[in-house]
């Protein structure tokens, strides 16, 4: 009797340690779920912080604008902008852009300084902020006289910055859409016709600055004509000056999409009425 006892307790004993493959599959789903729970939190976090930046961005630009600049619907003086202002708040100010009709979101102040990342990830009030500035190459001089003047931007997913320079991608948006324009301090309007535009190496010779001789400034007008997506049938002599307004692609991190205009004329800058 005494036997049969301990036979069943040990019986007993290994059927109570089984374990339960309902409660085994039941944790799992909680510590998928808790796991996946995080993940959607943690990326909600960063989209947050991203698309508030962006907002804190544009506020700063927004601020600018409604500072420095002055319109009219006089098309002889239609566009002023107060650089008086802009060096208080900024002196590396060197311009401003514009694009008109469109992409007309493209409507920045410009600045320059000897360092070419330093306005990659602050404003031009020099707060901390993804969505940088549009800045002249270091390089390059500051009144925009030299034969390639380069000026980078951002490509924000907001579409802000230079991101819709990419809409050039496109000969038919060209078409309607051929002239930017730059405003100086010493007062000028510059008008630059689009020439070219497409997708290049980072390492193109687009970037080119500087050129020993008329010979290979011609030699470089012709490889960013044979660069361009398309034939603008815009002609540029070695006597022009030329801007190439660059950013990054959703492509590839090293490719950068390009538009080069030349310079077309330039007036003195007048202040609406």
């Amino acid at each position: 009797m005494a036997n049969k006892k301990y036979h069943r307790g040990r019986r007993k004993g290994r059927g109570y340690g089984k374990k339960n493959p309902q409660r085994r599959a039941g944790v799992m789903s909680t510590i998928v779920f808790v796991i996946a729970l995080a993940v959607f939190a943690f990326s909600a976090f960063q989209l947050f912080r991203i698309f508030s930046g962006y907002h804190k961005g544009q506020e700063v630009y927004d601020e600018v604008r409604d500072l420095a600049v002055q319109t009219s619907d006089d098309d002889e003086s239609p566009y002023w902008v107060d650089f008086e202002e802009l060096l208080k708040i900024n002196p590396d100010t060197v311009g401003w852009i514009r694009f008109s009709p469109e992409p007309s979101q493209i409507d920045y102040p410009l600045v320059q300084t000897t360092d070419n990342d330093l306005y990659l990830s602050k404003t031009f009030s020099s707060t901390d902020n993804t969505v940088g500035a549009i800045f002249v190459n270091c390089y390059n001089s500051p009144d925009f006289s030299d034969r390639n003047t380069i000026i980078y931007g951002h490509r924000m997913k907001d579409h802000s910055m230079f991101h819709d320079l990419e809409k050039y991608s496109e000969k038919s948006f060209w078409e309607d859409n051929q002239y930017f324009y730059i405003y100086t301090p010493d007062g000028r309007e510059i008008t630059y016709h689009i020439f070219s535009a497409g997708i290049v190496k980072d390492t193109s010779d687009t970037y080119l600055t500087d050129f020993a001789d008329d010979a290979s400034y011609e030699q470089f007008l012709k490889t960013i004509e044979v660069e361009s997506a398309y034939d603008t049938g815009v002609a540029v002599e070695v006597t022009d000056s030329v801007v190439t307004l660059s950013t990054c692609t959703a492509a590839s991190d090293d490719n950068r999409m390009v538009v080069r205009g030349v310079k077309e004329s330039e007036r003195p800058m007048e202040k609406p009425e």
